[in-house]
């Protein structure tokens, strides 16, 4: 059942369970989809039955996940990406669970190849700030090590669907903007010098691809297995989401994440998914990078919040970079 939905030229977002949704999608009609699904155990987004997150046990929630997974396969176009953002889980006894291997074996039970992991660094004491984990706390180092925890890392698997893609991801002037803290290392400050004057001179650049610097030094970071400069602040409003009586966390996925993602492995006016909105993140990138999204959310808190932020997505259009120049 779809308890509410707002339909533009640009998105299509609903108000429902995505195992209702995706069963009326036509085939092959999703260029790429990116997603943070529910983290098994971990987290308890609300207390309705049909939330994934609160699956009894991990091997219902495996079950669940593979009815998604057979969905999407569906959809998604031949050659073309899904990517996930997950993490490890810790089980009850306080030990890791490899989450991102399940997501790996579900994904090419149904069709995807396993192409490549990202890995986003955390800084530590944010972690610790944020999850309350006290084995990251520095009185275990001085009591007893053999308790401590280092801070774990996000991944983003990216899959691609087995077949031939028909319609090439091209970026004929190279990468014309960078979504994080900065691309610069400390050898391109004594090379380039100041960061913003860089930028400025090559961003909306239109000629010759190899020429494009900017391209050369955002593609290095980008290809960098682990990055390290994700701006974790960087998220839509989301506080006002929260209900005291059913949740346990939210924190949407970083902007810098996302636009990545959406800028390196689609074109401008192809069609995004992502079957678990949150607050919209991932409907509100593509949206303001020039494609089309179609977002589904269960919560209705997190769906109300979804439609406000979005108000916004075609006015931000590569704007936030701005907040990396100062």
């Amino acid at each position: 059942m779809v308890k509410n939905q707002v339909i533009t030229d640009k998105y299509a977002i609903y108000n429902s369970d995505c195992m209702y949704v995706l069963p009326t999608m036509a085939d092959e009609s999703i260029d790429l989809s990116v997603y943070s699904p529910p983290f098994a155990g971990l987290y308890n987004y609300s207390s309705s039955d049909n939330d994934f997150s609160n699956c009894a046990t991990k091997e219902q929630f495996l079950e669940q996940y593979e009815f998604l997974i057979a969905e999407i396969a569906r959809v998604t176009k031949a050659g073309r990406i899904t990517a996930v953002h997950c993490s490890d889980v810790f089980d009850n006894k306080c030990f890791l669970w490899d989450f991102p291997h399940e997501i790996i074996r579900i994904h090419e039970k149904y069709g995807f190849n396993y192409r490549n992991r990202i890995t986003i660094w955390k800084e530590p004491l944010k972690v610790r700030m944020r999850t309350m984990v006290q084995s990251l706390m520095h009185k275990f180092i001085v009591e007893d090590t053999t308790k401590c925890f280092t801070a774990m890392p996000d991944y983003v698997l990216i899959f691609t669907k087995k077949g031939e893609n028909k319609t090439p991801v091209v970026h004929p002037f190279g990468i014309t903007d960078y979504f994080g803290a900065t691309p610069f290392l400390e050898e391109h400050t004594k090379t380039y010098g100041n960061y913003k004057d860089f930028r400025k001179k090559w961003e909306g650049f239109a000629g010759d691809a190899k020429e494009n610097k900017l391209s050369h030094i955002t593609w290095q970071r980008y290809a960098s297995s682990v990055w390290d400069d994700i701006r974790i602040d960087n998220v839509l409003p989301f506080k006002d989401s929260k209900e005291e009586d059913d949740e346990k966390h939210v924190h949407p996925l970083q902007l810098d994440v996302i636009d990545r993602i959406v800028e390196l492995y689609s074109n401008k006016g192809e069609v995004v998914l992502t079957p678990f909105m949150g607050v919209g993140s991932e409907v509100f990138s593509p949206v303001s990078l020039g494609r089309k999204a179609i977002g589904i959310e269960l919560k209705d808190s997190y769906f109300k919040q979804a439609v406000l932020n979005l108000k916004d997505a075609e006015n931000r259009f590569l704007n936030v970079q701005e907040e990396s120049l100062f």
